[in-house]
């Protein structure tokens, strides 16, 4: 595997495949497709955390995770810097979606051994 990811980093794969799949439909199954601009971060976001999910066993995974842990901050910001934080259960849906995917993200990248050198070759010449 790419970048010394590991088979126990999948599991936070398909989950942030479904927190995308979830997101990019949650305009409409919790009814909020008439705010535009919720709707549009929610189904583009949705669908890119989906697709990156998918495809991320042919590319460099931990370009992946870096992606869902810029996507996930992105996430939880959207609300406030696009607008529609005055909605708030679209608001919640979106900051629990980039939580959890940000989360994952981490995980997935704690458990990386390239990451894991960086990190300490990092701290120790600090």
């Amino acid at each position: 595997m790419e970048g010394g990811m590991t088979a126990a980093t999948k599991w936070q794969d398909w989950t942030s495949f479904g927190l995308g799949l979830w997101l990019a439909v949650s305009p409409w199954v919790l009814g909020y497709s008439h705010l535009e601009a919720a709707t549009a971060n929610a189904a583009f976001m949705g669908l890119a955390l989906a697709l990156g999910s998918h495809f991320e066993v042919s590319f460099d995974e931990v370009a992946a995770e870096w992606f869902n842990l810029a996507a996930g901050l992105w996430l939880v910001l959207a609300p406030f810097v696009v607008g529609f934080s005055a909605e708030p259960d679209v608001t919640a849906n979106c900051i629990a979606v980039g939580t959890g995917v940000a989360a994952l993200a981490c995980s997935a990248m704690s458990l990386d051994k390239e990451v894991g050198k960086w990190w300490h070759k990092h701290q120790a010449s600090h």
